[in-house]
């Protein structure tokens, strides 16, 4: 074999995923040989391309998916993506401006056309781009959430849901984007702290000289103002109560009202009431039965009804109506004031509460499953610390404002009989006309009299639907992929939509198909840069991941991604991190070129510290492999990385193979080599699901394979029995060697001199289960056991026991006595540490008896060792 010097993951990764796709792997069909695993993505907007989220999102959803399969599961990944109305119809908008056409002009239909034509030339890059990470789903099931059957499982959730008495149309404040032109749901708007300033202005009582003050951070909706409010319990301004007083610049006369919604210690304790632009306004103002006077168009401008400024946007009237406030002697005083503003979470601009006419689902009762499953832990949340938000969020639900002022999205079937107030809701236009000439009964109805709702609905009300939805589950529920891959079994996504998407999914789950939608949700952190900000376009602090992918390797950067992504915790991300994982693609390759550089004889007998370095190395591994197997059921993604990290590059590559290495240019014995490379094997498929590409690579090239092997269809190890005493054993063997080379270093004594060691104990009372190992790391000629300590000799402590090296030279007293100060030094910091966990009475009390048992065993070493420390100190001043 020819195997380079260095690993290129340009010339490995096309190929392998090429090889995959082309024997199917990725491919899953019902079957009822095997048990189901299905992980269904969380789609990304059709208008994306690859952000380092989705890079994490994906690289866990991977992991998963293919550990699955190597666990002889069925194991589906249903890509797809999401039509996103309003980023979608805001990116083909934008387009169409560069070509001088504006949308106002065009028809419905023509724009649709447009829509289409751009989603097919830049929509699903995204999925192209995922290749390049390894993703192992199945291409061929990807879905669009406007695709035909798509589209018509969710009209047909609408129509069941209104006949249900779930949706209903009423005119209610919503929450409304001035720039995408439509409402947004509660859940859409992001809350941002801003500094703002309160103004207090004078309203003159009417038929009076005198004035009544109000304090108002928006003194542009003073003109929508149809009153003055106080509370009742309020004594400085029961003299006002049923006047009415001026609204300023305009003199409209309004009435001062009283109710116990004020609070009377903010700003003045008298409140305008803005009925139209102010959802607190409009419950006072229904409850009064006071005037609406919408003061602002769609587009955040101002309306006639406002009678000053007409057509000035809503931000640049609030600087020139605060100077003529000023200048005709109405503003008071301005104060700095912090408070919380919401912003659209689509396109960041502040959010006008405003009286629409829309379409709303009744959330309520349908909600009650999804918080009982969550709850009891059908469903469960990873880390479990979100189930207090979700909780939360499900308790204080309202309303789903599901209609949208769009046209690229999934269209409201709602159908009005024109010249009069009358509507149906139907799935089609002709089961539409039926039911019209029923409800109004008139037979004489033909489909020109009736005229289509302009609304699209919610793009959630679709994703919502999407673990059903994807396998036609709610048009045809009977079908073999519904049946047999539903419910899916994990979810990966982010805590920002846990509300949004997730909450949403498990209503409709239980709503539609009786049954939990997933089993685990994963929700990962952020991915933020190292001043702890979040990474995006406008910062220009997020790297380009197909970039990161070039430079080192879709393995590196996904165990980059990992190295430090608790569930639920921040990523703090810099490029030290994929370069980590490079790095540790080349250590997984120099140790495949060492172990293939190595020739076997066959008539040569197995060392005896290969035997003892093979038996610790095998209850090694099968310790690790219980670990990662409690890691992998528990979520916890990141240490699992590191669990695999570790043994390959510290126990197997450091320890291992350097206990079973034959001298330079000598051949190994057939029996070691054959054991080596079953453990590298081993190695490489708890790898695989972290580095696909390069445990293929290697996986490929360390045994002659067939064609359609592959290690993503090997099975993962199963978990061996061990000796866990082994493993323990052998930790003092690597302290013993460890002290050895720190000696040579410290005395300049080459690797290749042979040494001495004499060990102060007796060989009856030592273990020396792996004395051979000992030997050969430590480079010993001779190993002896001594009744007394010798003089002129270097000495190290490992546990309780007492090692010497001697020399014919004298001994460096003083340099021997300032190490062991160092040494116990550290000896009582880690003591102290030690002391303090077993001092804390919650730890000895709720932590397993092992793990305490464990403390107190370290704790006995520690002091066994402090000892041994000092009585050697007290030897060495005797001789200074």
């Amino acid at each position: 074999m020819n195997i380079p010097s260095k690993y290129d993951p340009s010339k490995t990764e096309d190929k392998w995923y090429a090889y995959w796709m082309e024997q199917g792997f990725f491919h899953a069909e019902p079957d009822e040989k095997r048990d189901p695993y299905t992980i269904v993505i969380p789609p990304p907007n059709v208008t994306g391309v690859l952000h380092m989220g989705h890079m994490l999102n994906n690289t866990i959803q991977d992991i998963l998916v293919r550990r699955a399969r190597m666990k002889g599961k069925n194991a589906l990944w249903v890509p797809g993506t999401d039509h996103a109305s309003i980023a979608t119809e805001a990116k083909v908008v934008g387009m169409l401006r560069e070509h001088g056409i504006m949308k106002r002009d065009l028809s419905r239909e023509k724009f649709m056309e447009y829509a289409w034509e751009w989603k097919e030339k830049h929509g699903g890059i995204i999925l192209e781009q995922l290749k390049k990470l390894g993703a192992s789903c199945d291409w061929g099931r990807t879905k669009f959430t406007m695709d035909p059957d798509m589209s018509a499982s969710v009209i047909r959730v609408f129509v069941d849901l209104y006949r249900k008495g779930y949706i209903y149309r009423g005119k209610r404040m919503v929450n409304w984007d001035p720039q995408a032109k439509t409402a947004i749901s509660d859940e859409e708007v992001i809350y941002k702290e801003v500094e703002s300033k309160l103004y207090y202005l004078r309203y003159k009582v009417e038929g009076e000289d005198n004035y009544l003050t109000i304090a108002t951070t928006r003194p542009e909706t003073i003109l929508g103002d149809t009153a003055v409010c106080v509370n009742p319990s309020d004594p400085r301004y029961k003299k006002f109560v049923g006047k009415k007083v001026l609204v300023p610049l305009i003199n409209r006369p309004v009435p001062v009202i009283e109710d116990d919604y004020v609070d009377m210690e903010f700003g003045t304790g008298a409140l305008k009431i803005t009925p139209a632009h102010d959802e607190n306004d409009y419950e006072i103002g229904q409850r009064h039965n006071l005037e609406v006077v919408d003061i602002l168009n769609e587009d955040g401008t101002l309306s006639e009804a406002a009678q000053l400024y007409v057509g000035e946007d809503r931000f640049v009237v609030r600087k020139k109506i605060v100077k003529q406030l000023e200048e005709e002697e109405y503003l008071v005083k301005a104060e700095d004031y912090t408070n919380k503003v919401g912003f659209s979470e689509r396109t960041d601009v502040v959010i006008e509460p405003r009286l629409s006419l829309q379409w709303f689902l009744r959330m309520k009762e349908l909600s009650e499953p999804a918080l009982e499953h969550v709850m009891n832990d059908d469903i469960r949340l990873y880390p479990a610390k979100f189930k207090n938000t979700y909780r939360h969020w499900m308790e204080n639900i309202r309303d789903w404002c599901i209609s949208r002022q769009l046209w690229w999205g999934h269209r409201i079937p709602a159908w009005y009989v024109k010249g009069s107030d009358e509507y149906v809701v139907a799935e089609n236009e002709t089961e539409a006309l039926q039911l019209a000439r029923e409800k109004t009964g008139r037979t004489d109805l033909k489909g020109q009299d009736l005229y289509q709702d302009e609304d699209v609905l919610d793009t959630w009300f679709s994703s919502w639907l999407w673990p059903i939805s994807v396998f036609n589950g709610i048009l045809d529920p009977g079908n073999p992929d519904f049946q047999y891959f539903y419910p899916t079994d994990d979810l990966v996504t982010a805590p920002e939509i846990l509300f949004f998407w997730v909450a949403r999914m498990i209503i409709a789950g239980y709503e539609f198909a009786g049954e939990k939608p997933f089993s685990n949700v994963y929700l990962t952190g952020i991915v933020r840069d190292k001043q702890h900000r979040k990474m995006s376009k406008s910062l220009g602090n997020s790297p380009d991941p197909l970039e990161l992918i070039r430079k080192y390797g879709a393995d590196g950067v996904r165990v980059g991604m990992l190295l430090c992504s608790p569930a639920g915790g921040d990523l703090l991300f810099d490029e030290s991190l994929p370069e980590q994982g490079r790095n540790f693609g080349n250590k997984i390759w120099n140790a495949f070129r060492l172990v293939s550089g190595w020739k076997a004889a066959a008539d040569t007998d197995q060392p005896e510290a290969a035997a003892e370095a093979v038996a610790w190395f095998r209850a090694k591994l099968n310790e690790s492999k219980e670990r990662l197997n409690e890691q992998f059921g528990t979520y916890r993604l990141s240490e699992a990385l590191m669990t695999v990290y570790r043994l390959f590059w510290d126990e197997f590559s450091s320890w291992y193979l350097e206990a079973v290495k034959p001298a330079f240019g000598q051949p190994i014995d057939g029996k070691t080599l054959e054991q080596t490379i079953g453990f590298f094997e081993e190695l490489l498929l708890l790898i695989h699901p972290f580095m696909p590409f390069i445990s293929e690579e290697i996986w490929q090239l360390i045994r002659p394979r067939k064609k359609g092997e592959s290690i993503m269809v090997a099975s993962w190890p199963g978990r061996g029995d061990y000796d866990s005493s082994l493993t323990g054993r052998f930790e003092k063997t690597k302290e013993a060697v460890t002290a050895l080379r720190a000696i040579r270093k410290e005395k300049n004594i080459q690797p290749k001199e042979e040494l001495r060691l004499l060990i102060l104990d007796t060989e009856e009372h030592f273990d020396t289960r792996f004395l051979s190992v000992l030997k050969k790391l430590g480079n010993l000629k001779e190993v002896e056991f001594v009744s007394e300590k010798p003089e002129n000799a270097l000495s190290f402590i490992v546990k309780t026991t007492e090692y010497f090296i001697p020399f014919e030279e004298k001994i460096d007293v003083a340099g021997e006595i300032e190490r062991l100060e160092t040494e116990l030094k550290y000896a009582r910091g880690f003591l102290h540490t030690v002391m303090k966990k077993l001092g804390n009475e919650r730890f000895v009390t709720n932590a397993p008896a092992q793990v305490v048992e464990r403390e107190r065993q370290k704790q006995a070493d520690a002091e066994a060792r402090i000892r041994a420390m000092e009585e050697r100190l007290t030897e060495l001043r005797g001789k200074e």
